[in-house]
């Protein structure tokens, strides 16, 4: 993954050491005249575009004009933005657009003009936002898969510096330094675990998810790894684990990542991420076409990593232990069946009636080994349902749970993000489409309100303590590239599990 270096200063725009000079431009100013951005004679053959309708300034259009020796820079590239959505999602979009520019000109140094808002601060955000937000835009803009290719896919971009006007202060630039780092250690965390979600599931089975682990967090002193082998996740009763990796000739695992940032404070979140390294739906088969992309039915698992990665940097004063239940979900002679009745690390027992919904099965026994560590809060994160993509498509991570106070701190934390979450409904009735004939309970239910059914399953192992299920089956991963968001992997919750942890510690 390739390092970036963002820096924040005065600068010179006459220095020869960048290649490409980028201004956000606001449509309405494409009307005043004189308005100055990089150039006079740039700036008037910008309006003379905007005139001829080839440069409208919408949002997060681009205008690349090769500067002819006025300035250093070989191009300079224009970004529509509107002031009257001005945001910390607008500015993200905004840097992610200049970036994709940028990188297609095989920019190595990049110059970033900033607007007065973004330096001084706003209505909606301050200085340290903004840089945290731009530096988002272009750090995850500018992630390349970790491709296994004789050829390696390059970055070119090396060096971002973002300039500010001249009524900048030394208080702002306090809060850009802040916000920069900020920003670059959330964006790393992201693209870390885009390239675990990434891996294919030949190189990354719950054994050696198991080893990144450890090795990843072996550098922070304040984190402790603990890693359950399937001998011991027997001992302790986890039926559900076992079931679901019984059929795979890779054995599953139970990882814990626990991370004290607080020894006062009583409270202790659990943050639970499914990690199946590859889902074929077991005995109940999936259909073949679009069964590649099943390796990334660790989503969820890689937003806990990625998040626990922010925390080791940034350590915030509050507790949290993160459970990662690992397995393989394969057809084998050994393959748990429909039908089969699972006793849960609880003591739960679950009638198997379709092995493909065996996600909420591991999150059951990630959910109580949670609570045997102390969590008192419960947030799990999975790929689980086809059925949130009918609801919500690629659009937005859907949230069910038992507590409404937590459902909306996550909601508000989503919103510094720049990722949706969209609540589901929690009604009794879709509860009820679990009750067994054979067992305490049976791990799918109709299909109709089925990612409700499915984020209830998993609620029934919280033992009544807060508890939120997110489901990014249709967030974490994507056909096409998106603004910041790239085709495949997406780390989608890291950003927002981070933005809600670190408020959580000024609580």
């Amino acid at each position: 993954m390739s390092q970036v270096q963002y820096t924040y200063g005065i600068g010179d725009r006459n220095a020869a050491d960048y290649d490409v000079i980028i201004r956000f431009v606001d449509r309405d100013d494409l009307k005043a005249e004189g308005a100055e951005w990089i150039h006079p004679q740039l700036d008037e053959a910008v309006r003379q575009h905007a005139a001829r309708g080839l440069f409208k300034g919408e949002p997060n259009e681009t205008l690349v004009l090769p500067t002819l020796g006025l300035v250093p820079a070989s191009h300079a590239v224009y970004v529509g933005v509107s002031h009257k959505a001005d945001t910390v999602d607008s500015l993200r979009d905004a840097s992610a657009a200049a970036a994709k520019a940028a990188s297609k000109l095989k920019a190595v140094a990049i110059q970033q003009l900033l607007p007065d808002a973004a330096t001084l601060g706003s209505s909606t955000y301050t200085p340290e936002q903004a840089a945290q937000a731009m530096t988002e835009g272009y750090a995850l803009s500018l992630y390349k898969r970790n491709a296994l290719k004789k050829e390696k896919a390059k970055q070119t971009v090396q060096a971002v510096a973002f300039i500010p006007g001249a009524a900048a202060s030394e208080q702002a630039a306090a809060g850009w330094a802040t916000g920069i780092r900020r920003g670059s250690v959330f964006a790393n965390a992201v693209n870390y675990a885009r390239d675990l979600t990434n891996q294919p599931g030949n190189k990354l089975y719950p054994e050696q998810l198991a080893m990144d682990i450890e090795d990843t967090f072996a550098v922070y002193d304040d984190i402790e790894v603990e890693v359950l082998d399937e001998f011991t996740a027997k001992e302790q009763g986890m039926g559900g684990l076992l079931g679901v990796g019984q059929g795979s000739a890779h054995p599953p695992r139970m990882i814990v990542i626990h991370y004290r940032g607080n020894e006062d404070e009583k409270e202790t979140w659990g943050l639970i991420g499914k990690g199946i390294t590859f889902d074929t739906g077991g005995i109940s088969l999936k259909r073949a076409p679009g069964m590649e992309e099943m390796i990334s039915d660790m989503g969820g698992a890689a937003a806990v990593i990625g998040t626990m990665r922010i925390l080791a940097e940034l350590k915030p004063a509050i507790n949290v232990v993160a459970v990662i239940p690992s397995a393989e979900n394969m057809p084998s002679d050994r393959a748990f069946k429909p039908g089969d009745v699972l006793t849960m690390m609880n003591g739960t027992t679950v009638e198997v009636v379709n092995t493909d919904a065996e996600g909420r099965l591991v999150l059951a026994d990630g959910l109580t080994t949670a609570i045997r560590r102390g969590a008192t809060k419960l947030i799990d994160v999975a790929t689980l349902t086809g059925a949130v993509l009918v609801s919500l498509g690629d659009l937005a991570t859907g949230a069910i749970g038992n507590d409404d106070q937590l459902l909306q701190k996550v909601i508000l934390a989503s919103k510094q993000a720049g990722e949706r979450v969209w609540p589901l409904p929690n009604y009794p009735e879709f509860r009820r489409q679990l009750d067994s004939d054979a067992a305490d309970l049976k791990n799918k239910g109709a299909n109709y309100g089925a990612a409700s059914i499915a984020g209830l399953f998993i609620g029934a192992f919280a033992e009544e303590r807060p508890w939120l299920h997110l489901d990014i089956a249709g967030t974490a991963w994507l056909e096409r590239a998106r603004g910041w968001e790239p085709k495949g992997g997406t780390g989608v919750m890291v950003r927002t599990l981070a933005e809600l942890f670190l408020r959580e510690q000024n609580d």
